[in-house]
C-alpha cells in the first residue's frame, strides 16, 4: 500500500531475468522425475493416507492386543519350556541348566510351605508343650534349609563352571536358589526333568 510503484515493477523483472538467463535445460527426471498430480488424485491420496493411520484409541487397543498375544504366548512356554517365548530371565541354556539341576534333586527348601503350615497350627494349639515343639521345628527347618542352600549353591557353582566356563553366569546361583524355595508343581518354567535325572 505505502510501497513506491518503481520498487513493484523492478521485482517482476528481476524474477523474468533470472528465469530467462538460465541457458541450462531442466533434466526431466531431477529432482522430482514425476508430473504433478491432478488436485483430485492428491485428495484421494490423502484421504486414504487419513483413512488408514490409527487414531490413539485405535492404537492404544492394538498395542494391548499385542501384548495380551505376547502374554499368552509366555505362559504357553512357561508351561511348555519353549525357549522363544520365555521372559528375559529365564532365557539361556546356562538358566535351563540351573532350572534342571535344581528339578532334579529334593531340596529342603521345597518343603518349607508346607511345613510352616503344620508348625503355624501346633502354635495356635494352647498346649504349652506343643508350642515348644513348634518353635523348636521353626529353628531346625530354618537351620536345614540354610545349610541346604549353602551346599547347593557350592554344587551348582561347581557344575556350571564345569559346564559353561565361558558364558555368564551372573545371578544364576540365586535364580537357582530361588526356584529350590517353591514346591515343585508351582514352579514356572515348569520341570523338564524327573527326580534323579542328570540334566
Amino acid at each position: 500500500m505505502f510501497r513506491s510503484r518503481a520498487k513493484e515493477e523492478k521485482a517482476p523483472l528481476a524474477d523474468k531475468v533470472t528465469v530467462t538467463d538460465s541457458k541450462q535445460t531442466r533434466d526431466p527426471q531431477a529432482p522430482k522425475g514425476r508430473p504433478t498430480p491432478k488436485r483430485n488424485q492428491a485428495q484421494s491420496q490423502r484421504r486414504s493416507v487419513a483413512n488408514t493411520s490409527l487414531t490413539r484409541k485405535d492404537a492404544a487397543k492394538r498395542q494391548r492386543e499385542e501384548r495380551r498375544a505376547q502374554l499368552e504366548r509366555q505362559r504357553q512356554a512357561l508351561a511348555g519350556g519353549d525357549e522363544r517365548y520365555l521372559p528375559a530371565r529365564d532365557k539361556g541354556p546356562v538358566r535351563k541348566f540351573a532350572r534342571d539341576w535344581i528339578d532334579s534333586r529334593f531340596n529342603m527348601a521345597e518343603f518349607f510351605l508346607p511345613m510352616a503350615v503344620v508348625i503355624l497350627v501346633l502354635s495356635i494349639v494352647p498346649v504349652g508343650s506343643l508350642q515348644n515343639i513348634a518353635l523348636l521345628l521353626w529353628l531346625v527347618v530354618i537351620v536345614l534349609i540354610v545349610l541346604d542352600s549353602i551346599l547347593s549353591g557350592f554344587r551348582l557353582r561347581k557344575a556350571l563352571t564345569e559346564r559353561f566356563p565361558s558364558d555368564n553366569r551372573k545371578g544364576v546361583i540365586a535364580y537357582a536358589l530361588m526356584r529350590s524355595l517353591q514346591m515343585r508343581r508351582l514352579r514356572l518354567p515348569k520341570p523338564q526333568v524327573k527326580r534323579g535325572e542328570r540334566p
